[in-house]
């Protein structure tokens, strides 16, 4: 199966600019009401995730602020826990739903490393339990998964993703 399916395009994501003040970045957040949000730089690349963890402690243990003063603070002066791995837009389902087990979002780059939008772990399950509301036989998961199920394979409960997790039993 192809992750694009799965693609929120860019225009449709609320990101940061590696540019954008810590306020911006908050009001972004809160606006949106996420609790993470991608950054990408002047050209168009994926520089990491912004957390509304990292937020707060930059706030408190970097800055010692109020929000007045935020507004001259850029993101990319925030110390970022980690970032959220992204995928190649020709990554495979595997790798996808690897990344997608521990961030709430993973970043699709283009073959320049430009990000071109996320896939959500929410629309990944939502794709799964609709497969497994109306599905027979638990092989034919493993086969979608892997690219291998055919157009009209109908998909059972997601019962071991590589032999590990279970899930919707």
């Amino acid at each position: 199966m192809n992750i694009l399916f799965f693609l929120t395009p860019k225009s449709d994501v609320a990101y940061i600019s590696e540019d954008d003040t810590l306020r911006q970045a908050l009001e972004k957040m809160e606006h949106h009401k996420y609790s993470s949000v991608p950054i990408v730089s002047r050209t168009g690349r994926y520089v990491g995730t912004l957390t509304e963890g990292d937020l707060l402690w930059g706030m408190k243990n970097q800055f010692n602020l109020d929000l007045k003063s935020a507004e001259k603070i850029p993101v990319t002066a925030i110390r970022r826990r980690c970032d959220n791995r992204p995928v190649k837009a020709d990554a495979d389902m595997e790798d996808l739903i690897g990344k997608a087990l521990n961030q709430n979002f993973v970043p699709v780059l283009d073959d320049q490393k430009c990000f071109i939008g996320i896939i959500t772990r929410k629309d990944i399950i939502k794709y799964f339990y609709r497969k497994c509301e109306t599905a027979k036989d638990g092989s034919q998961l493993e086969a979608a998964v892997s690219g291998r199920a055919h157009k009209n394979v109908d998909l059972s409960a997601v019962v071991r993703m590589r032999g590990k997790e279970k899930a919707f039993v």
